[in-house]
């Protein structure tokens, strides 16, 4: 019982983007804001099937494996841009400099991290240092966008579309800022303690995707 839970587990980070995608079918229209976000969803379908698929084929293929290593490196570029644009469309009144400013570290980080630091194409594993910068930069977001909300004074934030998305991304980053940080050198320690907190990763994962479904649903303005 326990491999076929694990083995559900494993594959929800395709499963879970169809909850909002089919919610999407429902509510298709959204404001502009959100189409980095629903961008997003169709991307990391896309490229968590092509993870997945080859994990399967390397389990039976052991002697002609591919790596899936730098489509986690692609996918976790293409989830901080989408989501660093979701921040910028919505236009916030206070820290405006700064949420443009983020991307600049962020590409200027890449750059620098791939070109002395880390192969992009290394087989062996994802890059723990990319995964971390963009957990703690989108953490950073989401933390402007909460101090800039009690700011504005806004009323009904609880219930906004934006304030869903920022959430379900707050937990998803906070839960797997460490996961990111240690997931590569426990992997040489001890590849069970690493395929656990790879679980971590996967349950906020399912978090994220039921609050993108839930910000789908609600009227875009309360």
């Amino acid at each position: 019982m326990s491999d076929i839970f694990l083995s559900i587990l494993n594959w929800s980070e395709v499963w879970a983007l169809f909850i909002p995608l089919l919610v999407l079918v429902i509510r298709k229209e959204q404001p502009r804001y959100m189409k980095p976000v629903i961008l997003y969803l169709w991307l990391a379908l896309l490229l968590n099937l092509t993870c997945d698929i080859l994990s399967e084929y390397n389990d039976t293929h052991r002697s002609h494996e591919i790596s899936n290593n730098p489509i986690y490196n692609i996918h976790s570029i293409v989830r901080f841009v989408c989501f660093s644009n979701f921040f910028i469309l919505q236009r916030q009144r206070f820290f405006k400099t700064i949420f443009k400013l983020i991307p600049v570290v962020y590409f200027l980080f890449v750059a620098i991290n791939f070109s002395f630091f880390e192969n992009f194409f290394y087989p062996n594993n994802i890059s723990g240092n990319l995964l971390s910068m963009e957990a703690f930069l989108l953490l950073i977001y989401c933390m402007l966008y909460y101090l800039s909300q009690l700011k504005g004074e806004v009323i009904g934030i609880t219930r906004s579309k934006d304030f869903l998305v920022v959430t379900g991304l707050a937990i998803y980053v906070a839960a797997n800022f460490f996961v990111f940080l240690f997931y590569v050198p426990m992997i040489t320690e001890n590849q069970n303690v690493a395929s656990n907190m790879w679980n971590v990763h996967n349950i906020a994962y399912i978090l994220l995707c039921t609050f993108i479904s839930k910000a789908f649903y609600v009227p875009a303005a309360i």
